[in-house]
């Protein structure tokens, strides 16, 4: 879960991502570039600050400005029932993000287009969660927990 070059591989919209700083791993204050792109909304670039690192167990990180993000996104990981409960949040704003400009473009159809982004995050985020299971299941040894 902390292995951001390994997004893009998961995602449709996620393109590329890349550390700045000459970092090449997570550490509490690295940037990262990403590049996205979809259908709707475009291509963009943005900047995200790792706003939280607790390894093994925890990974935040917010985009644009940590102080006033346009988002944040949070991977967790938990003991459970002898196995490992993953889990992905993500939170919009409070900054105006792509949906923020998506809705100024049309107004009148701000439910509608609220309604589309988030089936989409939840999609993503469930094929993210289950590429990340298949991952850690191939890398653990025989007999251990399963995610």
């Amino acid at each position: 879960m902390s292995d951001i070059e390994l997004m893009p591989r998961m995602s449709s919209e996620l393109q590329h991502v890349e550390w700045l700083d000459g970092r090449t791993a997570p550490a509490l204050g690295a940037r990262f570039i990403g590049r996205s792109k979809h259908e709707a909304l475009g291509e963009w670039t943005t900047t995200s600050h790792i706003v939280e690192y607790e390894p093994p167990r925890l990974l935040a990180w917010s985009v644009e400005n940590p102080q006033d993000p346009t988002a944040i996104w949070r991977f967790t990981l938990e003991p459970q029932g002898g196995g490992t409960l993953l889990s992905e949040w993500m939170q919009m704003g409070p900054a105006p993000s792509g949906l923020s400009f998506a809705i100024d473009r049309m107004p009148e159809k701000e439910q509608k287009i609220v309604f589309v982004r988030m089936r989409e995050f939840e999609a993503n985020m469930t094929i993210t969660l289950e590429e990340i299971k298949k991952l850690a299941e191939r890398a653990r040894p025989a007999g251990e927990a399963r995610l």
